[in-house]
């Protein structure tokens, strides 16, 4: 069912339309129900007057303002639905100020019940048989997990068909967990290879979109055979023109997948060329990732950081982490081994996103799973965005704990003998660059004024430390403050002018 946001008008309305946005793009249900200046004064510079329901159609998929009172019933029903059905989205309701004080007869009211949950569609056989046939003439096949997989709570269904199969599989971010991370057949880690090489790749609910480089070379095969398996309709062939077409409910069509193979059983022999090309590439990748991460050198870089929080964050834990480097390098370093429990910047690369997204996924978790503990991890100018939400979390008591990868600066800083040299040039505003930060920030200070914990942290024994705190302590929100190397980056990639496409 969607999420419900209420405006009020004019900013308030244009405040939440990045959040409409970041819900249509993510495919995320979303309801927004805005006030409005009263019907009789448009036209006459009324209080944040702004047209509102015009504004509202380019973020939605639906944008509309009732008639009357007596339609609000249907108006509603009809939200929910569209932003359930198809593929999820944002809707907007407008609300004009008059309505407030109005009153009709209750007779008169158009009532209707709550729509059913969305229709559960599934593919044509031969569509199904079709894509069977092309996996079953593939020499190096590669499943690429899309968050709509994890929407549709697919992953039984695929974990089973990447065991029958023996297929290997490759998660978008935010469909990281669907098959656990440390699953033998996850080629995470030889990513860029596998996207390359592969002469088969099934789309199961995720776009060829600039997360996927399009699906289009050098990243991809000129010849790679696509399988597209995705609920809306309009998104398939985009980009690329798939060798087979599957249309309908993740889950379901994946069942259908199984049915198929237990009638013409297929497995990708875990012993073959590609899959030895892809081993070569994993271990490569990995040691190269251990000898960063278990460099002695002060200040610590990413690696170093990430290995430590890896060791002492619990395995079930849900994930938010926005940023730059500290969101990039962070995917590749904390696997998640459960399904839906990793929230980042998403298709729409947003920032600000993460101490919301941590807010709502602890009150989720104080209802239904009180055990469960919410780590943001973000970079400091991440944290810049939305920092002042650490009041909201102290004010409902919500143990968060919050990880600041603090490098003084987007991408990278100055440190603090950089800085001084920096201003003997003249005014800060024209001689530091823009993307460097005040070094040494003490971002934990904030925490600890609104009465939670903050650490400030610069070794690996101290970054222990914190952690083994904020983990015993359950019930009181924290914020980890870690400073590393401002020179600190990621390793450097095969395909180094794709890198900043690489979410």
């Amino acid at each position: 069912r969607p999420g419900v946001c209420l405006v009020v008008s004019g900013p308030g309305f244009l405040h939440a339309l990045g959040g409409m946005a970041n819900a249509t793009m993510n495919c995320w249900p979303l309801i927004v129900i805005g006030g409005s200046s009263d019907r009789n004064q448009e036209t006459m510079g009324a209080f944040q007057e702004f047209p509102q329901v015009e504004a509202g159609r380019l973020y939605n998929k639906l944008s509309v303002r009732p008639s009357s009172l007596e339609v609000i019933p249907a108006v509603i029903e009809k939200a929910v639905r569209t932003s359930i059905y198809g593929r999820p989205g944002s809707c907007y309701i407008d609300i004009p100020g008059d309505f407030v004080n109005l009153q009709v007869n209750k007779s008169s009211v158009k009532y209707v019940g709550c729509c059913p949950p969305p229709p559960i569609s599934t593919a044509e056989r031969s569509a199904v048989s079709e894509a069977v046939s092309i996996m079953a003439c593939s020499k190096q096949p590669l499943l690429i997990i899309g968050k709509g997989a994890a929407y549709s709570h697919a992953e039984n269904n695929i974990r089973k068909l990447v065991d029958l199969c023996g297929l290997p599989f490759l998660p978008t971010p935010m469909a990281k967990g669907v098959v656990p991370d440390n699953h033998p057949n996850c080629v995470a880690a030889a990513r860029s290879t596998a996207l390359q090489h592969a002469d088969v790749i099934i789309l199961l609910g995720a776009r060829l979109n600039w997360i996927l480089h399009f699906g289009l070379p050098p990243r991809f095969r000129q010849d790679v055979k696509v399988i597209q398996i995705d609920i809306y309709a309009e998104e398939l062939g985009n980009n690329v023109r798939p060798a087979a077409i599957l249309l309908g409910d993740i889950n379901a069509m994946t069942k259908q997948l199984l049915e198929e193979f237990s009638k013409r059983p297929l497995k990708y022999p875990s012993n073959s060329e590609w899959w030895k090309m892809l081993r070569e590439k994993i271990v490569n990748n990995e040691e190269r990732s251990k000898g960063l991460a278990l460099q002695k050198s002060l200040p610590m870089n990413y690696y170093t950081v990430f290995h430590h929080i890896r060791k002492l964050i619990p395995k079930d834990c849900i994930l938010v982490s926005e940023g730059a480097n500290t969101m990039d390098i962070g995917r590749t370093m904390l696997p998640n081994y459960y399904p839906r429990q990793r929230l980042d910047a998403g298709t729409f690369g947003t920032m600000g996103v993460g101490l919301g997204f941590a807010i709502a996924a602890a009150m989720v978790a104080k209802d239904r799973t009180p055990e469960k503990r919410v780590i943001c991890i973000e970079g400091d100018s991440a944290f810049g965005f939305s920092g002042m939400e650490v009041e909201t979390i102290c004010r409902y008591n919500l143990p968060i704990l919050i990880i600041i990868v603090n490098n003084n600066g987007i991408y990278t800083g100055l440190d603090v003998v950089a800085w001084k040299e920096m201003l003997k040039f003249g005014d800060p505003a024209t001689c530091v660059p823009p993307v460097s930060l005040l070094p040494n920030s003490h971002y934990e200070e904030i925490m600890s004024a609104f009465g939670g914990k903050g650490y400030s942290v610069k070794t690996p024994e101290e970054l222990q430390n914190a952690l083994k705190a904020s983990m015993t302590d359950k019930k009181t929100p924290s914020l980890i403050n870690v400073m590393i190397d401002p020179q600190s980056e990621r390793k450097q990639q095969e395909f180094p002018w794709l890198t900043r496409s690489n979410l």
